[in-house]
């Protein structure tokens, strides 16, 4: 490798651990040519040759993963296969995953894909995969030893809270399609809606089924199921919130520049006209589902029933790089109208109901929460 790009990247990863402010400019200097000597002499004396790009690249990644589970580094053919789509190329297995303690976490198993049919669960870490260990290697390499073919099968062994044993799932990857929105009438006048992820038409989907059960005049409360959902866009989680309230802040953001802070309000008019409403929500609830149901907690607007959120509250941005790859990188805080912050607490429910079942499908009888969720609105 050219020693003036390994001149530039060393002192890229300088600056962020030793900058300026706290570090005179020899020490600066000191720590490259340390860094200089560790990667010299790893060159001439490691017991197997390396790939000095390679190390490089994870020099790059362990410096971003440093910062937080959600930032990393992707080369350009991991960046290129991100955009591409793959249009029945490629299979999946229905999981949204983040990276803590060098393994794979498991922020949430999406509904009716091959991963939460298996039994995948939120918390779940992800060790190895086909065998192959998982410590020392970035997200994005794990996530692509995960893709493969339609129809091809995958091993994942799995640690889990509370399992003594290493657990091993089968599974067979299938292309993921989406059905965000699920409605339904319970108990004839509870209008049941079930979000799965705060895709691109979520909001018209839920705004539709809402004016649906509002023509009927016997819906008099409301459920908003959020079990699971890992969450996604936040202009969709600001909008869903908004159906909901008739005012207030919904969520604000901050980040390193005070310039960019912003702030986002409801604007007058709740769809479901003031009517009860329960949220329901557990550990694979992150992200926008925690803007959703933070929102609603700090209005009262909602009572929020389950289990503590997962706990996701931060902004992340790809920014794409000269060398055709790309950085994602954590560029803001997401806090709710109170104040607080989501990011490692999550968001609390009213009414703590650990669940019995893993699968949330409407009107199932093992389903613990949204039945206490019934027989409290129907007193």
């Amino acid at each position: 490798m050219n020693k003036k790009r390994i001149f530039i990247i060393i002192f890229l990863i300088n600056l962020v651990f030793f900058p300026s402010v706290n570090s005179s400019e020899s020490d600066i200097y000191q720590k490259i040519d340390l860094f200089g000597e560790v990667l010299e002499k790893i060159n001439k004396e490691y017991v197997d040759e390396i790939d000095q790009s390679e190390s490089m690249d994870s020099a790059i990644n362990g410096l971003l993963q440093s910062l937080d589970p959600y930032s990393s580094y992707m080369s350009p053919e991991i960046f290129n296969e991100m955009q591409t789509e793959t249009s029945g190329k490629f299979g999946g297995l229905g999981i949204e995953v983040s990276m803590e303690s060098g393994v794979v976490k498991v922020i949430s198993p999406i509904d009716d894909t091959p991963a939460s049919k298996a039994g995948i669960k939120a918390g779940d870490y992800i060790v190895k995969i086909n065998n192959i260990q998982v410590q020392g290697k970035s997200l994005s390499e794990a996530v692509d030893l995960m893709r493969g073919p339609v129809g091809s099968g995958i091993e994942l062994t799995v640690r889990r809270r509370g399992e003594k044993k290493a657990l091993k799932f089968n599974i067979v990857r299938e292309i993921i399609q989406i059905q965000s929105v699920k409605a339904d009438l319970l108990e004839k006048n509870i209008g049941y809606i079930r979000l799965t992820s705060f895709n691109e038409n979520s909001d018209i989907q839920i705004e539709k089924q809402i004016k649906k059960f509002e023509k009927n005049k016997e819906v008099k409360a409301y459920i908003l199921d959020l079990r699971n959902n890992p969450g996604g866009l936040l202009s969709q989680a600001i909008r869903i919130s908004d159906f909901f309230l008739d005012n207030g802040e919904i969520v604000s953001t901050k980040s390193r520049k005070t310039s960019e802070n912003r702030k986002w309000f409801a604007k007058k008019g709740d769809l479901t006209n003031g009517k009860s409403l329960i949220v329901l929500i557990n550990y694979g609830s992150a992200s926008a589902s925690e803007i959703v149901a933070g929102a609603l907690k700090d209005h009262k607007r909602a009572i929020l029933l389950g289990e503590n959120s997962f706990g996701k509250g931060s902004v992340q941005s790809i920014i794409p790089l000269k060398n055709d790859g790309a950085i994602r990188l954590t560029i803001a805080k997401y806090y709710l109208p109170s104040g607080k912050s989501i990011s490692e607490v999550g968001v609390s429910p009213d009414i703590e109901i650990v669940e019995e079942t893993n699968e949330f499908r409407i009107k199932t009888e093992t389903d613990n929460q949204l039945n206490y969720a019934i027989k409290l609105l129907n007193g």
